[in-house]
Order: structure tokens, then sequence, then C-alpha cells
């Protein structure tokens, strides 16, 4: 971000804060009030925030990180974006009033930071482009490790079959008075014989005969694709290599985003996160301007941490994305950035909600175990629907709709959208699957900017 006069929206900021208690503590400081010494340039911003001690925070904010937007704070939080961090974004994106003035040079302490941090990305993107020649310094002994990881692969797929053969044998029934404590165990077995993936897939099972009236046929369903990928990885050898690349994939098996580089500019669609008590996991999604393709970048943050890579809805970001393998596979990697992220007037194209079901049934030919697809839907009005506490997706030109997931309607996002539409049709990104359908952001009728929903 090299042109200051390029601002984000207070929305986009307010996207990237970690939680509710951040983006309103982060709104208050989003005045020049409690700031001095504030300034802007060379995709970066920095300044002092007054706080409860004798020394202000010293806060700084990296636009133009070829990660993404990074943060500095003295602060001691260990939120990430802090609150003093969304403040000065929020001043800026404002226009500040001169509060945030260009500055032909950073102060020292933002100075060294941005460096350090730019040289090693620097560092990281040279290491990868070379990665795969010292990846394969010692073919011999890389192939002798994944020889020993298939066959612990096939010991714990072959053992699973078992179990699953017997639970079939016995009856569903005994399942429910099981509680957890059968899966696991069979979980932790997936993970002994390194199939994180059957591992995740085995804990789900434990939490369908809880999840009220026909969990039966749920957990009968789920055991099938549970079944399915482990045949499929026993019988590997025979499937074509895209779908044998969709079942390592799945089996949670490592993989290089090996497709040829894809450049375009790239709308952030999306852009979520998903916590467990080991590791924040956060999703975002990026859609193609003139390939038309909806990508999605996977990054990873210790427990408690948000991942580094931070990219706020509304923005396009001019980079190479490359495909991992796999049978439809939309997961991609980030690639070299040409251009800082900046806000535009892009919107993907839409379809109707029957193309958005077609979509994801054609999607499951190649992957038989995808959940959802991402699918941008036009023209659609959000409306109670006749299951108590239901919402749906009207089509306002044809007679279809989409149900809400169930996560989906309890969270704030819904009366976000439902505001946004006020009975007029809107457009909508979000995830379609065989649970229904999740909005993640929208769009009004005619012009403005996008809102999140997750």
């Amino acid at each position: 971000m090299t042109e200051q006069g390029v601002r984000w929206t207070a929305e986009q900021v307010l996207a990237l804060a970690p939680d509710a208690a951040s983006r309103k503590a982060g709104s208050k400081l989003g005045a020049a009030g409690p700031w001095s010494g504030a300034g802007s340039g060379e995709g970066a911003l920095w300044g002092l925030c007054k706080g409860s001690g004798s020394r202000p925070y010293q806060t700084v904010v990296d636009l133009a990180g070829a990660a993404g937007p990074g943060y500095k704070c003295s602060c001691p939080s260990r939120k990430f974006p802090c609150k003093h961090a969304l403040g000065l974004l929020l001043l800026w994106a404002d226009g500040g009033g001169g509060a945030v003035p260009a500055v032909a040079e950073p102060p020292d302490w933002a100075e060294q930071w941005l460096a350090d941090r730019r040289r090693r990305a620097e560092t990281r993107r040279t290491e990868n482009s070379g990665g795969s020649a010292s990846g394969s310094a010692d073919p011999e002994a890389a192939r002798r490790r994944a020889e020993r990881r298939a066959e612990r692969v096939t010991a714990g797929a072959t053992e699973l079959e078992q179990r699953l053969a017997d639970l079939l044998r016995g009856g569903l029934a005994p399942a429910e008075q099981a509680g957890y404590e059968l899966w696991d165990e069979t979980a932790a077995r997936m993970v002994d014989a390194q199939a994180p993936g059957l591992a995740s897939r085995v804990r789900e099972l434990g939490a369908i005969p809880a999840s009220g009236p026909g969990w039966p046929a749920r957990l009968l369903e789920e055991c099938a694709l549970v079944h399915l990928l482990d045949q499929g990885w026993l019988r590997r050898d025979r499937l074509p290599e895209a779908l044998a690349a969709t079942i390592r994939s799945r089996l949670g098996l490592p993989a290089s985003a090996d497709g040829p580089p894809v450049r375009d500019r790239w709308l952030v669609l999306a852009q979520y996160d998903s916590v467990d008590p080991k590791l924040t996991t956060r999703r975002a999604w990026l859609h193609g301007a003139e390939s038309g393709h909806t990508r999605l970048l996977l990054s990873y943050g210790a427990a408690g941490r948000a991942p580094e890579l931070s990219l706020p809805v509304g923005l396009v970001l001019e980079a190479d994305l490359s495909l991992f393998p796999g049978a439809g596979q939309i997961r991609a990697a980030l690639g070299e950035q040409y251009a800082p992220p900046a806000p535009a007037a892009l919107r993907p194209p839409g379809v109707s909600t029957a193309e958005a079901v077609a979509r994801y049934g054609e999607a499951l030919r190649e992957d038989p175990w995808l959940d959802s697809v991402p699918v941008t839907l036009t023209g659609v009005v959000p409306t109670p629907d006749a299951e108590p506490g239901g919402w749906q997706l009207a089509d306002a030109e044809e007679d279809s709709a989409l149900p809400l997931t169930p996560a989906a309607r309890s969270r704030p996002g819904l009366w976000r959208l439902v505001a946004l539409s006020g009975g007029a049709p809107v457009t909508v990104f979000g995830e379609c699957g065989h649970r229904g359908f999740t909005p993640l952001t929208a769009w009004p009728q005619g012009p403005g900017e996008p809102v999140t929903l997750c």
C-alpha cells in the first residue's frame, strides 16, 4: 500500500477484530484524542496511543506486507490485532482530519519492525521458490518416510474398517449409550496411525447420537462416508491420480501447491476463523476478477493466537495463486503479490438458488466428502421458513429457496442480512452444502459496500 490515499472502510477494519470485545474497544480508539505522533507512509501506519501507564503504546501496522497486513504494539494484549491497532486503522480509514498525515520516514521503532518483517517475508519467499530443490536433496530418504507413513495409515484404515463393521453388526442403538468415549478412543488410534483427517471424522461421529431425532440415519450416512474414504485409501492404486490426491488430502496427508500459478486480481469475498483448543484456522475466500475462479486460502495460528495472514473483505489483491492437488480442488496457496491489497468496486457474479444446489451436486461427483461449495447468490431475500426458528434465502425470480444452516441462524450476521435486505433482493456470498446455506458476505441491491455476516 504505497498510495496512502487509498483507504479501507471502517467495516473492512472491524472485520479484522479477533472478537466482539476487541471490535468495541478498537472503535473507541478510532478518534484522534488518545493518539500522538501518528503518521503514514510507504504502506505503513504508526502512532503512540495513551494507555493506563506513563508511557504510550507504540503501535505500527504494515499494510503492504507480502503476507498481508501485519501488526505490532507494545501493549501486553495477546489478541491479534489488538484494540490499539484497530483504533489506528479506524483513525486512518476515516481520513482522520489530518490525524494520520503522510510522513517522509517512520520513527526508528516503527522502521525497525517494518524492515525486519519485510526481510523475513522476502526470505520465506526465496526459500519457497527454492523449496522443491531443497526438498529433493535426499529423495530416497523422503521416499522411505512416505512409505512408512503409508503403512501406518493403512493399518489405521484397516482397524477402522473392523470397528465400523462391529458397530453395524451390533446395531446402531448402543451408540447412543456409548457416548463420546468409544469414538474418542478410536480417533486417538487414527492419530497414532498419522491419519488426522480420519481422526477428525471419527470424532464427529461421536456427536451424532446426541443431535436429535433422526440421528440413526445421519450416523449411518457419515459411517458410509468414512467407509468410502477407508476403501479409497486401501485401493488407491486403482484410482485416477486426481481422486487419489483428494483421498490423501481428506486423510490429512501433506501436499504441496504444485499447480501452475494463476495471476489475477483477487477479490476478498470472506474471511473467518475456526478455533479449537490447539489451533486457530483462518479461511479466506477469494474470487478472480479475470479468471472467474473462486479459491480458498487456509492459514493457521497457535492456540489463542490469530494467523498472521489477514485479508479484509472487499479488498482486491493482485497476486499469484497455485492450486493444491486433488479432484475438484479449490484450496490454493498465495504466491507472489504484485500490489498491496486495495479497495475496489468489484462484485462476484451470482447464480440462482437452484443453480447453487446443482453446483454442489456436480462437485460431489469429484469429492464425495465435500461439505459445501462457495457460491454467490443473486436476487435473494431472507425470509422465515416453515420450521420454527428457521430461515431461508428465497429466490426473487424463481420458485425456489435455500434453507440457512442451523449455525447461521444463531449468528448476529443473520440480522445484519435481514436489515440490509429490508425485504428487497440482495447478493449473498456463502457456502452451500447438504446442511443448507451459510451466508458470509452480502451486498445491497444497488451500490454499496460489502457487509460481513460471519
